[in-house]
């Protein structure tokens, strides 16, 4: 079964890569469109389709699968339903970036929680049941709450439709109607309207997760199997931020400019608090639990940033512009490089016997310096370091979002900071301290991690050094996302 799982996960990178070929870069809208009536009384159809947004997601999902099956390798029991799991997820996860019509679209969002709950509840540490229950209660309520926003939109348009529906919000029409249709009309119209958008936001903020929805993901990524971990934090947390960019963007984006001030505080929150936490870990996985909602945590702030209103001030479209294409560089980064980090945490555990405390280790670099090489390449990568894939997102969105939310972006900084600190720590104890003499004959990279690792590490230099590959696939796309917003 595991092989069957590597040539699954092998044709779907191919499949995407096939589309990428195809794909027309100068579009920045939909295509590959296809949409037929599923159950035309109650407006579901099957609508799918994929902008350089859509595309950019596959593909990072296409190649994070491959890594996490290589990291689940050694799985000894009921080795067959765990990766019948993990392509499940797979498929979720295709259809969560591509679906276009809210029913199919939730579908997908919901049954994604199946696998990934299974996955811990039945592979994981030793307190995996709670950590697989709080991530599932989490995660439900978020989804209950944006359920019932979209069955009052639903109730008052009869649409479901993303498109349609973004298009309506946009001339104005989609939240008038929703009052008049429930009767709400003793309500002052905008406090409506925030509430609906507060249903929806709170889905999104659970799943990336934004402080304080997120004390689900320390314990779920601590308690996963590793290979588990890496599907949810290389790919699952991209779910949120893809439902922001896809739905809570066009649709809420006037919700979001009169609320920007609060949301600006969390994505700031975000990004200090998850980097303070993370110093104060000993776990290598819970580190890079709470590193990875801080680099999640600079998408947020670019999004919002883009969300403000500048009063026709066209000079910083530009910025906006800059911002946003560093969202989805940073998206897609974060993806590979959290998803290589926890692969070698998965390493690490097989050589160890299961530690990855910061203390179990200590001079590596002796021992195992191709290993050690490898991950600090991962690690710089992380931490931002020019000339790898790190650097140019975060880079971009501090350039966007500076001119536009000056204070937010400045406050950020600290937790670029301290997750500096943070790697460099990993560095001097797991690498260059004396060697603890029972890592002696501590083995070095096999041939099969070398083949999952040069690809991984190559494309971290590829886009460090040419982040073009990405950002001219999806330009024409942040075009229109932005545009979409009133200046």
């Amino acid at each position: 079964m595991r092989w069957l799982a590597i040539v699954f996960s092998f044709a779907a990178l191919l499949l995407t890569l096939i589309l990428w070929r195809h794909f027309d870069s100068a579009s920045g809208s939909l295509q590959f469109q296809e949409r037929y009536h599923w159950i035309p009384a109650l407006s579901i159809e099957y609508h799918v389709g994929i902008d350089g947004l859509g595309l950019l997601m596959l593909l990072l999902s296409s190649i994070v699968v491959p890594i996490a099956i290589a990291a689940s390798w050694k799985i000894q029991e009921r080795v067959s339903l765990y990766f019948a799991l993990v392509l499940l997820l797979q498929t979720c996860l295709f259809g969560t970036f591509t679906a276009l019509n809210f029913v199919h679209w939730f579908t997908f969002w919901e049954l994604s929680l199946i696998p990934a709950f299974f996955l811990i509840k039945l592979w994981g540490g030793p307190r995996r049941t709670s950590a697989a229950t709080q991530f599932l209660v989490y995660t439900m309520v978020g989804s209950i709450a944006m359920l019932l926003a979209f069955l009052a939109i639903f109730l008052a348009t009869k649409k479901f439709d993303f498109i349609e529906l973004a298009q309506l919000a946009q001339s104005g029409q989609l939240m008038p109607a929703v009052i008049a249709t429930l009767g709400w009309h003793h309500f002052i119209p905008q406090h409506v309207a925030l509430m609906i958008f507060a249903g929806v936001f709170l889905g999104f903020a659970i799943k990336v997760p934004l402080i304080p929805f997120h004390t689900w993901l320390p314990s779920a990524y601590s308690e996963a199997p590793t290979g588990t971990t890496i599907l949810l934090t290389g790919a699952m947390s991209k779910m949120g931020l893809y439902g922001f960019l896809r739905i809570l963007f066009p649709i809420f984006g006037a919700q979001m400019q009169a609320v920007l001030t609060p949301l600006l505080w969390l994505a700031v929150a975000t990004v200090v608090l998850s980097a303070y936490a993370a110093l104060a870990q000993k776990d290598l996985k819970r580190i890079f639990a709470y590193s990875s909602i801080n680099h999640l945590g600079y998408c947020l702030l670019g999004i919002f940033a883009v969300a403000k209103f500048t009063g026709g001030d066209m000079a910083l479209t530009p910025e906006k512009y800059a911002a946003m294409n560093g969202v989805f560089l940073q998206m897609f980064n974060h993806g590979l490089t959290a998803a290589t980090l926890f692969w070698f945490i998965a390493m690490l555990e097989q050589r160890s016997g299961g530690l990855r405390s910061l203390g179990d280790f200590g001079g590596l670099r002796k021992v195992a310096p191709v290993f050690t090489g490898l991950m600090g390449i991962a690690l710089f990568s992380s931490l931002g370091l020019p000339g790898l894939n790190g650097f140019i997102g975060e880079f971009l969105i501090f350039k966007g979002s500076f001119p536009l939310v000056t204070w937010a972006t400045a406050l950020s900084v600290i937790g670029l900071m301290v997750t500096a600190i943070v790697i460099l720590g990993i560095i001097q104890r797991v690498f260059s301290e004396p060697l603890n003499e029972k890592w002696l004959t501590f083995p070095d990279l096999t041939i099969g991690e070398w083949i999952v690792l040069v690809p991984a590490i190559g494309l971290m230099f590829l886009l460090g050094i040419y982040p073009q590959l990405i950002l001219a696939f999806v330009n024409n796309t942040v075009i229109q996302m932005v545009q979409q917003l009133t200046f």
